[in-house]
């Protein structure tokens, strides 16, 4: 068990004590003050580690099971001994301008806070520092741990919402440079930003209803004094669902925009082509009439024939060429 426990502590009165290595003499600890909690971090567990903790926690079997396959959509489920949360926080890879998630899933009973944790973008060291400097907020239990993280979480949304922010304003400069500019790739980009603007979504689109219930009360082992700070919480989730709803919709219209763009191109090309094609047309036409060796045509015999013709084909080309290019063709 130790390979997968991140960290284990008794939390008494806001402060950290310590306190018995083995789970159950901790629990049983911390239930006895009556004013204990104790707090136990996991990094993906498997079957058989997790067991042993769900026994010693009384943990439901359908909530054990989702918490080891993962896979889950942020949800908030309330059984007879605890209470059941799934968060999916995000984190922006600056080197190659991607969205990845992980999973948080959150245990919450009598004295006792469990959370385990599947993939990367999950900062629980950060927030039990951040809950250990702040006794205040730490004494307030488990319900002080959901709201911690809960708080990181959402925060992060926004942080990354602003970072793709900045990559779309630097694809939107690029949907609309000059035509004679090269597009690299451009649909591509916007194809790989509405795939990360889609994670981002699946992450924090399903949180606002979880939250909701917090905010409104009634929720088993919840404090309900804390349903103020959980409202702080969905007010910031609003903001970030509301901020990726206006990224996705600027993407598509960008997508539309170059699609449109790619178009009138190439309308434009292919009317170069035409007019270049047409220039060509009349010289090949009139070698073509001469090359039939006649004896009895036009011209065939005169001095200035050949000149004449020459010149008569470089009149009509020119003549082509300037009326394209006043119509805009060239």
């Amino acid at each position: 068990m130790p390979r997968v426990i991140v960290d284990s502590a008794i939390y008494r009165d806001g402060h950290r004590t310590d306190g018995p290595a083995d789970l159950s003499d901790a629990l049983a600890e911390a239930r006895a003050t009556g004013d204990a909690f104790l707090w136990v971090g996991l990094h993906e567990p498997t079957a058989a580690e997790f067991d042993h903790v769900a026994s010693e926690f009384a943990l439901h079997p359908l909530a054990v099971e989702d918490a080891l396959k993962a896979h889950q959509r942020p949800k908030l489920e309330v059984y007879d001994d605890s209470l059941f949360a799934v968060l999916k926080p995000v984190v922006y890879e600056p080197e190659s301008d991607r969205v990845t998630s992980g999973e948080l899933m959150l245990f919450l009973g009598d004295s006792f806070v469990v959370i385990v944790r599947h993939g990367g973008g999950a900062p629980l060291a950060e927030v039990r520092r951040r809950l250990e400097d702040d006794p205040g907020v730490l004494k307030h239990g488990p319900t002080a741990v959901l709201y911690a993280v809960c708080d990181t979480v959402v925060d992060h949304y926004l942080d990354v919402a602003t970072e793709l922010q900045v990559d779309l304003e630097e694809l939107e400069t690029d949907v609309f440079a000059p035509s004679g500019l090269p597009t690299n790739n451009t649909a591509e980009r916007i194809y790989t930003a509405k795939r990360q603007v889609l994670e981002f979504r699946r992450a924090a689109g399903p949180l606002a209803g979880p939250l909701a219930r917090l905010s409104a009360g009634s929720v088993p082992f919840v404090n309900e004094p804390a349903q103020p700070f959980f409202r702080d919480v969905d007010d910031h989730l609003l903001r970030a669902n509301e901020q990726v709803e206006g990224l996705d919709r600027l993407l598509s219209d960008m997508l539309s925009a170059h699609l449109a763009q790619m178009g009138v191109r190439q309308n434009d090309d292919m009317r170069k082509i035409s007019a270049w094609a047409a220039m060509a047309a009349v010289p090949t036409m009139v070698a073509g009439v001469y090359g039939m060796n006649f004896d009895h045509m036009p011209e065939l015999h005169w001095v200035w024939s050949y000149p004449a013709v020459l010149c008569l084909m470089a009149g009509i080309v020119m003549g082509l060429y300037r009326t394209f290019k006043r119509r805009g063709w060239m």
